[in-house]
Protein backbone atom coordinates (compact mmCIF):
# COMPACT_ATOMS: atom_id res chain seq x y z
CA UNK A 1 0.00 0.00 0.00
CA UNK A 2 1.44 3.42 -0.95
CA UNK A 3 2.19 5.86 1.84
CA UNK A 4 -0.52 8.37 2.73
CA UNK A 5 0.14 11.99 1.79
CA UNK A 6 -1.44 15.32 2.58
CA UNK A 7 -4.69 16.23 0.84
CA UNK A 8 -4.30 19.37 -1.37
CA UNK A 9 -7.65 20.88 -0.37
CA UNK A 10 -7.97 24.35 -1.86
CA UNK A 11 -4.33 24.44 -3.04
CA UNK A 12 -3.95 25.71 -6.60
CA UNK A 13 -0.18 26.13 -6.64
CA UNK A 14 1.77 23.40 -8.41
CA UNK A 15 5.02 24.16 -6.58
CA UNK A 16 3.39 23.95 -3.14
CA UNK A 17 1.81 20.60 -3.97
CA UNK A 18 5.01 19.10 -5.37
CA UNK A 19 7.28 20.37 -2.61
CA UNK A 20 4.84 20.00 0.27
CA UNK A 21 4.20 16.26 0.24
CA UNK A 22 0.68 16.42 -1.18
CA UNK A 23 -1.08 13.99 -3.49
CA UNK A 24 -0.76 15.05 -7.14
CA UNK A 25 -2.57 13.62 -10.15
CA UNK A 26 -0.21 13.94 -13.12
CA UNK A 27 -1.81 16.14 -15.80
CA UNK A 28 1.46 16.99 -17.56
CA UNK A 29 0.69 14.56 -20.38
CA UNK A 30 -2.26 16.75 -21.35
CA UNK A 31 -0.03 19.83 -21.19
CA UNK A 32 2.55 18.30 -23.52
CA UNK A 33 -0.09 17.30 -26.04
CA UNK A 34 -1.59 20.79 -26.10
CA UNK A 35 1.81 22.38 -26.61
CA UNK A 36 2.78 19.93 -29.34
CA UNK A 37 -0.42 20.28 -31.32
CA UNK A 38 -1.37 23.94 -31.12
CA UNK A 39 -0.82 27.46 -29.86
CA UNK A 40 -4.10 29.09 -28.74
CA UNK A 41 -6.57 27.26 -26.50
CA UNK A 42 -9.76 27.81 -24.55
CA UNK A 43 -11.18 25.53 -21.85
CA UNK A 44 -14.47 25.82 -19.97
CA UNK A 45 -14.97 23.84 -16.77
CA UNK A 46 -17.19 24.34 -13.69
CA UNK A 47 -15.82 26.05 -10.59
CA UNK A 48 -13.45 24.15 -8.30
CA UNK A 49 -12.43 21.69 -10.98
CA UNK A 50 -8.67 22.27 -11.01
CA UNK A 51 -8.42 24.82 -13.84
CA UNK A 52 -6.16 27.14 -11.83
CA UNK A 53 -3.84 24.30 -10.83
CA UNK A 54 -3.51 23.19 -14.46
CA UNK A 55 -2.67 26.76 -15.50
CA UNK A 56 -0.06 26.96 -12.75
CA UNK A 57 1.39 23.66 -13.96
CA UNK A 58 1.74 25.15 -17.46
CA UNK A 59 3.43 28.23 -16.01
CA UNK A 60 6.03 26.15 -14.14
CA UNK A 61 6.59 23.96 -17.20
CA UNK A 62 7.31 26.90 -19.49
CA UNK A 63 9.40 28.60 -16.79
CA UNK A 64 11.68 25.54 -16.80
CA UNK A 65 11.17 24.45 -13.18
CA UNK A 66 12.60 21.00 -13.86
CA UNK A 67 12.87 19.83 -10.26
CA UNK A 68 9.12 20.12 -9.75
CA UNK A 69 8.43 17.59 -12.52
CA UNK A 70 10.55 14.72 -11.24
CA UNK A 71 8.76 11.44 -11.89
CA UNK A 72 6.04 13.05 -14.01
CA UNK A 73 5.36 12.46 -17.70
CA UNK A 74 6.91 15.79 -18.67
CA UNK A 75 10.26 15.11 -16.99
CA UNK A 76 11.86 13.23 -19.88
CA UNK A 77 9.89 14.84 -22.70
CA UNK A 78 10.47 18.56 -22.16
CA UNK A 79 13.41 20.74 -23.21
CA UNK A 80 14.41 22.23 -19.84
CA UNK A 81 17.25 24.25 -21.37
CA UNK A 82 14.92 26.84 -22.88
CA UNK A 83 12.61 28.72 -20.50
CA UNK A 84 9.91 31.07 -21.73
CA UNK A 85 8.62 34.32 -20.20
CA UNK A 86 5.13 33.87 -18.79
CA UNK A 87 2.41 36.53 -18.53
CA UNK A 88 -0.39 35.54 -16.15
CA UNK A 89 -3.76 37.21 -15.63
CA UNK A 90 -6.27 35.89 -13.10
CA UNK A 91 -9.68 37.39 -12.40
CA UNK A 92 -10.58 34.80 -9.77
CA UNK A 93 -10.11 36.96 -6.70
CA UNK A 94 -12.66 39.47 -5.45
CA UNK A 95 -15.69 40.90 -7.22
CA UNK A 96 -15.53 43.56 -9.94
CA UNK A 97 -18.71 45.65 -10.04
CA UNK A 98 -18.04 48.22 -12.77
CA UNK A 99 -15.94 48.96 -15.82
CA UNK A 100 -13.83 51.37 -13.75
CA UNK A 101 -13.10 48.64 -11.19
CA UNK A 102 -12.24 46.23 -13.99
CA UNK A 103 -9.80 48.71 -15.54
CA UNK A 104 -8.09 49.18 -12.16
CA UNK A 105 -7.86 45.42 -11.69
CA UNK A 106 -6.29 44.99 -15.13
CA UNK A 107 -3.76 47.75 -14.42
CA UNK A 108 -2.79 46.00 -11.18
CA UNK A 109 -2.37 42.64 -12.93
CA UNK A 110 -0.28 44.15 -15.72
CA UNK A 111 1.92 46.04 -13.23
CA UNK A 112 2.49 42.80 -11.32
CA UNK A 113 3.57 41.02 -14.50
CA UNK A 114 5.81 43.92 -15.51
CA UNK A 115 7.54 43.78 -12.13
CA UNK A 116 8.03 40.02 -12.30
CA UNK A 117 9.56 40.21 -15.79
CA UNK A 118 11.57 43.36 -15.13
CA UNK A 119 9.63 45.45 -17.65
CA UNK A 120 7.70 48.73 -17.72
CA UNK A 121 4.88 50.20 -19.83
CA UNK A 122 5.23 53.62 -21.45
CA UNK A 123 1.55 54.32 -20.66
CA UNK A 124 0.28 52.26 -17.73
CA UNK A 125 -3.22 53.76 -18.04
CA UNK A 126 -3.76 52.24 -21.50
CA UNK A 127 -4.60 48.64 -20.62
CA UNK A 128 -4.62 47.16 -24.10
CA UNK A 129 -1.55 49.12 -25.13
CA UNK A 130 0.33 48.15 -21.98
CA UNK A 131 -0.56 44.48 -22.42
CA UNK A 132 0.70 44.50 -26.00
CA UNK A 133 3.84 46.34 -24.96
CA UNK A 134 4.62 43.84 -22.20
CA UNK A 135 4.25 40.91 -24.59
CA UNK A 136 6.59 42.49 -27.12
CA UNK A 137 9.13 43.62 -24.50
CA UNK A 138 9.14 40.21 -22.80
CA UNK A 139 9.94 38.53 -26.11
CA UNK A 140 12.80 40.91 -26.80
CA UNK A 141 14.23 40.96 -23.25
CA UNK A 142 14.15 37.20 -22.68
CA UNK A 143 14.93 36.07 -26.22
CA UNK A 144 11.93 33.70 -26.34
CA UNK A 145 8.28 34.11 -27.34
CA UNK A 146 5.80 34.71 -24.53
CA UNK A 147 3.33 32.36 -22.84
CA UNK A 148 -0.01 34.03 -21.97
CA UNK A 149 -2.19 32.36 -19.34
CA UNK A 150 -5.59 33.80 -18.39
CA UNK A 151 -7.51 32.24 -15.49
CA UNK A 152 -11.21 32.89 -14.76
CA UNK A 153 -11.37 35.05 -17.87
CA UNK A 154 -15.15 35.46 -17.51
CA UNK A 155 -15.62 35.92 -13.74
CA UNK A 156 -16.04 39.73 -13.86
CA UNK A 157 -18.99 39.22 -16.23
CA UNK A 158 -20.54 36.31 -14.34
CA UNK A 159 -20.42 38.30 -11.11
CA UNK A 160 -22.71 40.88 -12.74
CA UNK A 161 -25.22 38.82 -14.72
CA UNK A 162 -28.05 40.19 -12.61
CA UNK A 163 -26.91 43.72 -13.61
CA UNK A 164 -26.87 43.51 -17.42
CA UNK A 165 -25.71 47.08 -18.09
CA UNK A 166 -22.65 46.67 -15.87
CA UNK A 167 -22.03 43.21 -17.32
CA UNK A 168 -22.00 44.60 -20.88
CA UNK A 169 -19.52 47.33 -20.00
CA UNK A 170 -17.26 44.82 -18.29
CA UNK A 171 -17.55 42.46 -21.25
CA UNK A 172 -16.45 45.22 -23.61
CA UNK A 173 -13.45 45.99 -21.41
CA UNK A 174 -12.38 42.35 -21.40
CA UNK A 175 -12.90 42.05 -25.15
CA UNK A 176 -10.58 45.02 -25.64
CA UNK A 177 -7.93 43.30 -23.51
CA UNK A 178 -8.19 39.86 -25.07
CA UNK A 179 -8.00 41.20 -28.63
CA UNK A 180 -4.35 42.02 -27.90
CA UNK A 181 -3.46 38.33 -27.85
CA UNK A 182 -4.26 37.78 -31.53
CA UNK A 183 -2.55 41.00 -32.60
CA UNK A 184 0.61 39.91 -30.76
CA UNK A 185 0.86 36.55 -32.52
CA UNK A 186 4.48 37.10 -33.63
CA UNK A 187 5.56 37.35 -29.99
CA UNK A 188 3.52 34.50 -28.51
CA UNK A 189 4.57 30.88 -28.06
CA UNK A 190 1.40 29.62 -26.35
CA UNK A 191 -1.86 31.04 -24.94
CA UNK A 192 -4.42 29.32 -22.73
CA UNK A 193 -7.64 30.85 -21.39
CA UNK A 194 -9.93 29.16 -18.86
CA UNK A 195 -13.26 29.99 -17.29
CA UNK A 196 -16.63 28.61 -16.29
CA UNK A 197 -18.67 29.87 -19.22
CA UNK A 198 -18.14 29.85 -22.93
CA UNK A 199 -19.13 33.24 -24.27
CA UNK A 200 -19.75 33.43 -27.99
CA UNK A 201 -16.83 34.58 -30.11
CA UNK A 202 -18.88 37.48 -31.38
CA UNK A 203 -19.55 38.86 -27.91
CA UNK A 204 -16.19 38.41 -26.21
CA UNK A 205 -13.64 36.97 -28.63
CA UNK A 206 -14.37 38.97 -31.78
CA UNK A 207 -10.72 39.97 -31.77
CA UNK A 208 -9.51 36.51 -30.82
CA UNK A 209 -11.17 34.10 -33.21
CA UNK A 210 -8.18 31.76 -33.46
CA UNK A 211 -8.74 30.06 -30.10
CA UNK A 212 -9.13 26.29 -30.23
CA UNK A 213 -11.95 25.32 -27.91
CA UNK A 214 -11.16 21.99 -26.21
CA UNK A 215 -14.14 22.07 -23.84
CA UNK A 216 -15.92 19.10 -25.43
CA UNK A 217 -12.89 17.49 -27.08
CA UNK A 218 -12.97 13.81 -26.06
CA UNK A 219 -9.17 13.73 -25.82
CA UNK A 220 -9.26 16.34 -23.05
CA UNK A 221 -12.37 15.27 -21.15
CA UNK A 222 -10.15 14.34 -18.18
CA UNK A 223 -7.79 17.34 -18.39
CA UNK A 224 -9.29 18.51 -15.09
CA UNK A 225 -10.74 16.24 -12.43
CA UNK A 226 -9.87 12.77 -11.18
CA UNK A 227 -10.54 9.58 -13.13
CA UNK A 228 -11.51 6.20 -11.69
CA UNK A 229 -7.91 5.06 -12.22
CA UNK A 230 -6.64 8.12 -10.32
CA UNK A 231 -8.72 7.20 -7.28
CA UNK A 232 -7.61 3.57 -7.39
CA UNK A 233 -3.90 4.41 -7.74
CA UNK A 234 -2.95 7.90 -6.54
CA UNK A 235 -5.55 7.96 -3.77
CA UNK A 236 -5.52 4.25 -2.94
CA UNK A 237 -4.42 4.90 0.68
CA UNK A 238 -7.56 6.99 1.25
CA UNK A 239 -10.09 4.38 0.12
CA UNK A 240 -9.95 2.11 3.14
CA UNK A 241 -13.27 2.12 5.00
CA UNK A 242 -15.19 3.85 2.21
CA UNK A 243 -17.70 2.13 -0.09
CA UNK A 244 -16.11 2.37 -3.55
CA UNK A 245 -19.44 2.10 -5.40
CA UNK A 246 -20.93 4.79 -3.17
CA UNK A 247 -18.02 7.12 -3.95
CA UNK A 248 -18.71 6.61 -7.64
CA UNK A 249 -22.45 7.20 -7.34
CA UNK A 250 -22.03 10.35 -5.29
CA UNK A 251 -19.20 12.14 -7.08
CA UNK A 252 -18.19 10.64 -10.43
CA UNK A 253 -19.94 11.26 -13.75
CA UNK A 254 -18.80 14.60 -15.16
CA UNK A 255 -18.19 14.06 -18.85
CA UNK A 256 -17.15 16.14 -21.85
CA UNK A 257 -17.56 13.42 -24.55
CA UNK A 258 -14.61 11.35 -23.28
CA UNK A 259 -13.57 9.80 -19.98
CA UNK A 260 -15.75 10.66 -16.99
CA UNK A 261 -14.18 12.32 -13.95
CA UNK A 262 -14.76 13.21 -10.32
CA UNK A 263 -14.84 16.78 -9.10
CA UNK A 264 -11.50 17.04 -7.20
CA UNK A 265 -13.02 19.21 -4.47
CA UNK A 266 -15.60 16.53 -3.65
CA UNK A 267 -13.09 13.70 -3.59
CA UNK A 268 -10.64 15.55 -1.35
CA UNK A 269 -13.32 16.65 1.14
CA UNK A 270 -14.67 13.09 1.26
CA UNK A 271 -11.21 11.68 2.04
CA UNK A 272 -10.70 14.33 4.70
CA UNK A 273 -14.07 14.16 6.50
CA UNK A 274 -14.93 10.52 5.63
CA UNK A 275 -18.53 11.63 5.09
CA UNK A 276 -20.72 11.70 1.99
CA UNK A 277 -22.09 15.21 1.63
CA UNK A 278 -22.73 17.65 -1.23
CA UNK A 279 -19.36 19.30 -0.63
CA UNK A 280 -19.07 21.03 -4.01
CA UNK A 281 -22.71 22.11 -4.14
CA UNK A 282 -22.54 23.65 -0.67
CA UNK A 283 -19.61 25.94 -1.56
CA UNK A 284 -21.91 28.32 -3.45
CA UNK A 285 -25.69 28.23 -3.35
CA UNK A 286 -26.80 28.74 -6.98
CA UNK A 287 -29.37 31.44 -6.15
CA UNK A 288 -29.18 33.06 -9.57
CA UNK A 289 -29.52 29.70 -11.30
CA UNK A 290 -32.50 28.59 -9.19
CA UNK A 291 -34.28 31.92 -9.70
CA UNK A 292 -33.73 31.72 -13.45
CA UNK A 293 -35.04 28.15 -13.69
CA UNK A 294 -38.21 29.07 -11.84
CA UNK A 295 -38.67 32.29 -13.79
CA UNK A 296 -38.52 30.27 -17.03
CA UNK A 297 -40.97 27.69 -15.66
CA UNK A 298 -38.60 24.81 -16.27
CA UNK A 299 -40.33 21.46 -15.75
CA UNK A 300 -38.20 20.07 -12.92
CA UNK A 301 -38.66 16.32 -13.68
CA UNK A 302 -37.20 16.82 -17.17
CA UNK A 303 -34.06 18.71 -16.14
CA UNK A 304 -31.96 15.55 -16.12
CA UNK A 305 -33.11 14.59 -19.61
CA UNK A 306 -32.29 17.80 -21.45
CA UNK A 307 -31.54 17.82 -25.18
CA UNK A 308 -29.34 20.59 -26.58
CA UNK A 309 -27.54 21.36 -29.81
CA UNK A 310 -23.85 22.18 -29.97
CA UNK A 311 -24.72 25.76 -30.96
CA UNK A 312 -27.11 26.14 -28.02
CA UNK A 313 -24.50 25.05 -25.48
CA UNK A 314 -22.23 27.77 -26.85
CA UNK A 315 -24.85 30.55 -26.95
CA UNK A 316 -23.93 32.29 -23.75
CA UNK A 317 -23.95 36.06 -23.49
CA UNK A 318 -25.14 38.83 -21.23
CA UNK A 319 -28.22 39.41 -23.38
CA UNK A 320 -29.07 35.75 -23.93
CA UNK A 321 -28.34 32.92 -21.51
CA UNK A 322 -29.75 29.62 -22.74
CA UNK A 323 -30.95 27.50 -19.83
CA UNK A 324 -29.21 24.43 -21.21
CA UNK A 325 -25.91 26.31 -21.63
CA UNK A 326 -26.05 27.70 -18.10
CA UNK A 327 -26.75 24.30 -16.51
CA UNK A 328 -24.05 22.58 -18.56
CA UNK A 329 -21.30 25.15 -18.17
CA UNK A 330 -21.81 25.56 -14.43
CA UNK A 331 -21.65 21.78 -13.88
CA UNK A 332 -25.24 20.99 -12.91
CA UNK A 333 -25.73 18.96 -16.08
CA UNK A 334 -23.15 17.02 -18.05
CA UNK A 335 -23.00 15.17 -21.37
CA UNK A 336 -24.65 11.74 -21.43
CA UNK A 337 -24.55 11.06 -25.18
CA UNK A 338 -23.69 12.68 -28.49
CA UNK A 339 -25.62 12.33 -31.72
CA UNK A 340 -24.83 13.73 -35.16
CA UNK A 341 -27.82 14.87 -37.20
CA UNK A 342 -26.45 15.78 -40.61
CA UNK A 343 -24.33 18.87 -40.06
CA UNK A 344 -25.60 19.36 -36.49
CA UNK A 345 -24.36 17.78 -33.26
CA UNK A 346 -26.93 17.10 -30.57
CA UNK A 347 -26.15 16.40 -26.92
CA UNK A 348 -28.27 14.59 -24.37
CA UNK A 349 -27.56 16.03 -20.93
CA UNK A 350 -27.99 14.41 -17.52
CA UNK A 351 -27.19 15.04 -13.88
CA UNK A 352 -23.54 14.08 -13.33
CA UNK A 353 -24.07 12.25 -10.05
CA UNK A 354 -26.13 11.76 -6.92
CA UNK A 355 -24.73 14.87 -5.23
CA UNK A 356 -25.93 17.27 -7.92
CA UNK A 357 -29.20 15.43 -8.54
CA UNK A 358 -30.29 15.53 -4.90
CA UNK A 359 -28.83 18.92 -3.96
CA UNK A 360 -30.12 20.86 -6.97
CA UNK A 361 -33.61 19.44 -6.60
CA UNK A 362 -33.46 20.28 -2.92
CA UNK A 363 -32.48 23.85 -3.78
CA UNK A 364 -35.36 24.07 -6.27
CA UNK A 365 -37.80 22.64 -3.76
CA UNK A 366 -37.32 25.50 -1.30
CA UNK A 367 -38.67 28.31 -3.53
CA UNK A 368 -41.25 25.99 -5.09
CA UNK A 369 -42.62 25.50 -1.59
CA UNK A 370 -42.38 29.16 -0.65
CA UNK A 371 -39.28 28.56 1.54
CA UNK A 372 -41.48 26.88 4.13
CA UNK A 373 -39.66 26.03 7.34
CA UNK A 374 -41.08 22.50 7.50
CA UNK A 375 -39.74 21.35 4.12
CA UNK A 376 -36.84 19.39 5.62
CA UNK A 377 -39.05 17.65 8.17
CA UNK A 378 -41.60 16.69 5.53
CA UNK A 379 -38.91 15.30 3.24
CA UNK A 380 -37.55 13.07 5.99
CA UNK A 381 -41.10 11.98 6.82
CA UNK A 382 -41.65 11.03 3.17
CA UNK A 383 -38.67 8.66 3.31
CA UNK A 384 -40.02 6.89 6.39
CA UNK A 385 -43.52 6.56 4.91
CA UNK A 386 -42.13 5.16 1.69
CA UNK A 387 -40.02 2.67 3.60
CA UNK A 388 -43.18 1.43 5.36
CA UNK A 389 -45.36 1.63 2.21
CA UNK A 390 -47.74 3.80 4.25
CA UNK A 391 -49.73 5.18 1.33
CA UNK A 392 -52.41 6.76 3.49
CA UNK A 393 -49.66 8.60 5.35
CA UNK A 394 -48.14 9.69 2.03
CA UNK A 395 -51.46 11.10 0.87
CA UNK A 396 -51.81 13.07 4.09
CA UNK A 397 -48.24 14.31 3.79
CA UNK A 398 -48.60 15.41 0.16
CA UNK A 399 -51.85 17.16 0.99
CA UNK A 400 -50.10 18.98 3.82
CA UNK A 401 -47.27 19.91 1.45
CA UNK A 402 -49.54 22.14 -0.60
CA UNK A 403 -51.96 23.27 2.07
CA UNK A 404 -49.13 24.72 4.14
CA UNK A 405 -48.19 27.16 1.36
CA UNK A 406 -49.69 30.60 2.13
CA UNK A 407 -52.21 31.94 -0.39
CA UNK A 408 -50.18 35.15 -0.66
CA UNK A 409 -47.29 33.12 -2.03
CA UNK A 410 -49.48 31.78 -4.85
CA UNK A 411 -50.64 35.30 -5.76
CA UNK A 412 -47.11 36.67 -5.87
CA UNK A 413 -45.44 33.79 -7.70
CA UNK A 414 -46.43 33.05 -11.30
CA UNK A 415 -44.47 29.78 -11.05
CA UNK A 416 -47.51 28.30 -9.25
CA UNK A 417 -49.74 28.95 -12.27
CA UNK A 418 -47.98 26.81 -14.86
CA UNK A 419 -49.18 23.30 -15.63
CA UNK A 420 -46.11 21.45 -14.39
CA UNK A 421 -45.91 23.13 -10.99
CA UNK A 422 -47.58 20.41 -8.92
CA UNK A 423 -45.67 17.58 -10.55
CA UNK A 424 -42.43 19.56 -10.17
CA UNK A 425 -42.94 19.96 -6.41
CA UNK A 426 -43.90 16.30 -6.06
CA UNK A 427 -40.86 15.14 -8.04
CA UNK A 428 -38.45 17.48 -6.24
CA UNK A 429 -39.39 15.98 -2.87
CA UNK A 430 -38.39 12.51 -4.01
CA UNK A 431 -35.34 13.75 -5.94
CA UNK A 432 -34.00 15.72 -2.97
CA UNK A 433 -33.70 12.36 -1.18
CA UNK A 434 -31.50 11.09 -4.01
CA UNK A 435 -33.87 8.24 -4.87
CA UNK A 436 -33.76 6.24 -8.12
CA UNK A 437 -36.27 8.18 -10.23
CA UNK A 438 -37.06 8.06 -13.92
CA UNK A 439 -39.35 10.87 -15.08
CA UNK A 440 -41.55 10.34 -18.13
CA UNK A 441 -40.55 6.69 -18.49
CA UNK A 442 -41.24 5.57 -22.06
CA UNK A 443 -42.93 2.34 -23.11
CA UNK A 444 -44.80 1.06 -26.14
CA UNK A 445 -47.99 2.32 -24.51
CA UNK A 446 -46.81 5.88 -23.99
CA UNK A 447 -45.09 7.88 -21.26
CA UNK A 448 -45.53 7.28 -17.56
CA UNK A 449 -45.02 10.45 -15.49
CA UNK A 450 -42.58 8.98 -12.98
CA UNK A 451 -41.10 5.61 -12.04
CA UNK A 452 -39.39 5.04 -8.68
CA UNK A 453 -37.27 2.05 -7.69
CA UNK A 454 -36.84 1.84 -3.93
CA UNK A 455 -36.41 -0.87 -1.32
CA UNK A 456 -36.61 -3.66 -3.95
CA UNK A 457 -39.98 -2.35 -5.15
CA UNK A 458 -41.29 -0.32 -8.09
CA UNK A 459 -43.62 2.66 -7.75
CA UNK A 460 -45.34 4.03 -10.86
CA UNK A 461 -46.82 7.53 -10.62
CA UNK A 462 -49.21 9.37 -12.92
CA UNK A 463 -50.18 13.01 -12.23
CA UNK A 464 -53.32 14.85 -13.34
CA UNK A 465 -54.54 18.39 -12.71
CA UNK A 466 -58.32 18.44 -12.20
CA UNK A 467 -60.83 21.21 -11.52
CA UNK A 468 -62.25 20.49 -8.07
CA UNK A 469 -63.06 16.87 -7.29
CA UNK A 470 -60.96 13.75 -7.98
CA UNK A 471 -61.84 12.02 -11.25
CA UNK A 472 -59.82 8.80 -10.97
CA UNK A 473 -58.22 9.45 -14.33
CA UNK A 474 -54.60 9.20 -13.14
CA UNK A 475 -54.75 5.62 -11.87
CA UNK A 476 -57.02 4.60 -14.74
CA UNK A 477 -54.39 5.76 -17.24
CA UNK A 478 -51.66 3.67 -15.62
CA UNK A 479 -53.88 0.59 -15.86
CA UNK A 480 -55.37 1.28 -19.29
CA UNK A 481 -51.97 1.94 -20.84
CA UNK A 482 -50.39 -1.11 -19.22
CA UNK A 483 -47.47 0.90 -17.86
CA UNK A 484 -46.65 -1.87 -15.37
CA UNK A 485 -46.02 -4.49 -18.05
CA UNK A 486 -42.38 -3.58 -18.67
CA UNK A 487 -41.59 -3.95 -14.94
CA UNK A 488 -43.15 -7.35 -14.31
CA UNK A 489 -40.04 -9.21 -15.43
CA UNK A 490 -38.07 -7.64 -12.56
CA UNK A 491 -40.03 -9.79 -10.13
CA UNK A 492 -40.55 -6.95 -7.67
CA UNK A 493 -43.76 -5.72 -6.04
CA UNK A 494 -45.26 -2.94 -8.17
CA UNK A 495 -47.39 -0.09 -6.85
CA UNK A 496 -49.58 1.95 -9.20
CA UNK A 497 -50.20 5.43 -7.81
CA UNK A 498 -52.50 8.01 -9.37
CA UNK A 499 -52.20 11.53 -7.96
CA UNK A 500 -54.68 14.28 -8.82
CA UNK A 501 -54.19 17.97 -7.98
CA UNK A 502 -56.93 20.59 -7.82
CA UNK A 503 -55.90 23.82 -9.45
CA UNK A 504 -58.74 25.61 -7.64
CA UNK A 505 -58.03 24.21 -4.18
CA UNK A 506 -54.25 24.13 -4.70
CA UNK A 507 -53.83 20.74 -3.10
CA UNK A 508 -53.95 16.97 -3.62
CA UNK A 509 -57.56 15.81 -4.01
CA UNK A 510 -56.96 12.30 -5.27
CA UNK A 511 -54.40 9.66 -4.26
CA UNK A 512 -55.29 6.17 -5.47
CA UNK A 513 -53.04 3.15 -5.03
CA UNK A 514 -53.19 -0.35 -6.46
CA UNK A 515 -50.46 -2.90 -5.72
CA UNK A 516 -49.67 -5.89 -7.90
CA UNK A 517 -47.11 -8.68 -7.85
Amino acid sequence: MPKRKKLPIGIQTFREIREGGYYYVDKTGFALRLIDEGKYYFLSRPRRFGKSLFLDTLAELFAGSEALFAGLKAEQRWDWSRPYPVLRLSFGGGVVQSRAELDRRIRTLLARNANTLGLACSDADDNAGCFAELIEQAHERHGAPVVVLVDEYDKPILDNLTRPDAAREIRDGLRNLYSVIKDSDAHIRFAFLTGVSKFSKVSLFSGLNNLKDITVDARYSAICGYTEADLDTVFAPELDGLDRAQIRDWYNGYNWTGESVYNPFDALLLFDARQFRPWWFETATPTFLVDLLLEREVFVPKLGQTIASEALLSSFDVDHIATEALLFQTGYLTIAATRRLGAMIQYRLRYPNLEVFAALNGALLEPLRGHHRSTGEQTARLYDLLLANDFAGMQALFTAFFQSIPHDWYRNNPIAAYEGYYASVFYAYFASLGLDLTPEESSNAGRLDMALRFNAQVYLFEFKVVELAPAGRALAQIKDKGYADKYRAEGRPIHLIGVEFSREQRTVVGFEVESIG
